[in-house]
């Protein structure tokens, strides 16, 4: 995600609380046949439907809709043109768009053209669209063209025309014939067709045709991609690209390379960047809003500014591999724009969110744990549920504080994705599955031991039924914690709040905050007795200490002065052999051990001509269980 500059959110969109989107009035670049199949296509120059390039209500961006980026694409590419293609591709088409795959391979992770402006789109996978991309090679198909099934009027009745049906089974004939090609989400297949070859979507025109055909202009493609199967196996990601060369409303004949170019402007790269942010299309980064524009549709005829020119006249605005090229740009969240080349600085926002029930299928949703490099500015929210008029399946609403309310038109499980936005744009996305009409969890948590101790290990335990996640706040500042039994030591003796939100399994979350005292350890300051020694200020004649952990055995320690001598008097809190000095006595339970003090000669002179003397001795605890603690004690006496 570059850094092209910071640009603070206007002040009408500052000031807003909610807005709640509403659905453009004409069709989208991405369309649902009425079979159910969606395809997402590069209108004609100026023809595109309304609302295709139009852009949300508070940011100028793509939202993500909760579904999988290309962490990194492998790309093969099929010529199908039979003996009898008439005309066949010109003599530099297929080495030309060879030549570019190959170039995007060589220049793979740099931020030297516009595949590294998809790198800033991630996915709740924790993949990043990265520009991390091979060409695998390419194959010429010389198989005859299946029968004509585009439907009367699409085109001249002598003309090859082919739906996406059979653009499928072509790639699927292709890839049973390579056992090596697979069917996942990092390869992608690309179908190149020579001139004279055009397509439609389905055997009515009317749902879509390339451009040259006798369709209707307003809904005619350059390209177009989507995710197949051809009726069996795993799906594949795939893109059409008929011969658009010099057709005005698809390429604007500049050709650094030449003929091949056409291809590259009238929809390669187009399909390609838009296969690696939304591979199974509205599923990854796409302005649902606004039509379902990707992309690359929001920067559809934006080519940026002119590099230089190449050696045949043309200008170019890329430079790939070493050899130049002149497509369109890509659409940057960061910095709101159209971008020919990006690199990622500055912090990247994270986007989390819990859920609770309110009552019935409203559900409040809660994103404060999110962040962003200044705060976060703006959240987008989707939430699926048919009882929308923007699309069948989801709801957007857009917000500028966390927390959001969501009333469902049926229970059941439903997906919620969020955008986090900083005030730049720079983004992230997260998604996950919630279940409305059950009741939130309600969290319980207990602690061993119950009595806690500062610089004690505490060990908490989850008791809450059906969870599948745990978070812990312990409340100290300290960093937040997951999984069902966290174990924590506070350093300091106080009161904190813990917080337990758990996540059951059907996605609902809830929180218990519980204070928690913490008391202070009992210490042995400087386990005594030895040699006197003069000392600074006299001290009181008694004094107590704290209270100190020795293992699983607290002691306490203080001193007495009588009549008849000075004491010292250990507390201890369980079983063991306690040691002072030569001396030494059992313990068979909790209690206290008193020892007289008693100062030989030296000492005795010491505190007669000082008036204060410090004893210094090493206490020894070996208790019934654990390891054996010993401390040097130190106390002062006086007259």
């Amino acid at each position: 995600m570059s850094a092209v500059g910071r640009r603070t959110v206007a002040a009408a969109v500052a000031a807003l609380a909610c807005v709640c989107l509403l659905a453009p009035g004409a069709g989208a670049v991405i369309v649902t046949l009425p079979h159910g199949r969606t395809l997402s296509y590069q209108p004609l120059a100026g023809k595109a439907p309304i609302g295709a390039q139009r852009f949300d209500a508070a940011f100028s961006n793509l939202d993500y809709n909760g579904g999988p980026v290309m962490p990194s694409n492998t790309n093969y590419v099929i010529y199908w043109e039979p003996p009898t293609a008439s005309p066949a591709f010109p003599s530099d088409y297929r080495s030309g768009i060879d030549q570019y795959f190959g170039d995007l391979a060589h220049d793979s992770g740099t931020a030297g053209n516009v595949d590294s402006v998809a790198t800033q789109y991630n996915d709740v996978r924790g993949n990043f669209a990265a520009y991390n991309s091979t060409f695998a090679g390419s194959v010429l198909d010389t198989n005859p063209y299946p029968s004509n099934r585009c439907g009367v009027g699409a085109v001249p009745l002598t003309g090859a025309c082919l739906t996406d049906d059979q653009i499928q089974a072509e790639i699927s004939r292709e890839i049973s014939a390579h056992p090596t090609w697979p069917r996942d989400l990092t390869h992608e297949y690309f179908v190149v067709t020579p001139p004279g070859v055009k397509g439609c979507f389905d055997s009515n025109p009317s749902d879509g045709c390339s451009a040259g055909t006798t369709a209707s202009p307003s809904t005619q493609y350059c390209a177009y991609h989507s995710a197949g199967n051809a009726g069996s196996g795993a799906s594949f990601i795939y893109a059409d690209q008929p011969y658009v060369t010099g057709d005005p409303g698809c390429e604007s004949g500049r050709h650094p390379n030449g003929s091949s170019d056409g291809a590259l402007a009238g929809g390669l790269s187009h399909e390609h960047n838009e296969s690696i942010t939304d591979p199974y299309l509205n599923a990854g980064w796409a302005d649902h809003t606004n039509g379902g524009a990707e992309n690359g549709d929001k920067c559809l005829g934006s080519l940026g500014a002119s590099l230089g020119t190449a050696p045949n006249g043309s200008p170019y605005n890329q430079v790939v591999g070493g050899h130049l090229y002149y497509y369109q740009q890509e659409w940057s969240n960061q910095g709101h724009q159209c971008l020919q080349r990006f690199a990622f600085s500055g912090a990247e926002p994270t986007a989390q969110f819990t859920s609770t029930p309110a009552s019935g299928n409203t559900m409040n949703f809660d994103a404060t744990g999110s962040t962003a490099p200044g705060g976060v500015a703006h959240y987008h929210w989707q939430f699926e549920d048919p009882n929308t008029v923007i699309d069948p399946t989801t709801t957007e609403t857009e917000t500028t504080t966390p927390a959001v309310q969501h009333t469902y038109s049926s229970s059941g499980a439903h997906t919620v994705s969020l955008t986090v936005y900083a005030a730049d744009g720079t983004s992230i996305g997260t998604s996950r599955v919630i279940q409305t009409g059950h009741s939130a969890p309600m969290p319980s948590f207990t602690t061993s031991p119950t009595a806690i101790v500062a610089s004690q290990p505490v060990r908490f335990t989850d008791a809450t039924p059906a969870v599948s996640s745990e978070s812990w706040n312990f409340g100290d500042g300290s960093p937040l914690a997951d999984g069902p039994t966290p174990t924590h030591t506070y350093d300091l003796a106080a009161s904190f709040n813990v917080t337990l939100t758990v996540t059951d399994e059907l996605g609902q979350t809830g929180s218990v905050t519980t204070p928690l005292t913490v008391r202070a350890p009992v210490s042995v300051p400087g386990p005594m007795v030895g040699p006197g020694q003069p000392a600074g200020r006299p001290p009181s004649s008694s004094s107590s200490h704290r209270v100190t952990r020795l293992h699983a055995v607290l002691l306490r320690l203080r001193t007495r002065v009588s009549r008849r001598g000075r004491y010292l008097l250990i507390t201890v809190s369980g079983a063991g052999v306690l040691r002072l000095g030569a001396r030494s006595i059992k313990v068979n339970r909790a209690s206290t051990v008193t020892y007289a003090l008693k100062l030989d000669r030296r000492q005795r002179t010491l505190l007669r001509r000082h008036h204060r003397v410090v004893l210094r001795a090493r206490v020894v605890f070996h208790p019934a269980f654990g390891a054996d603690t010993s401390r040097t004690i130190k106390i002062t006496l006086r007259p």
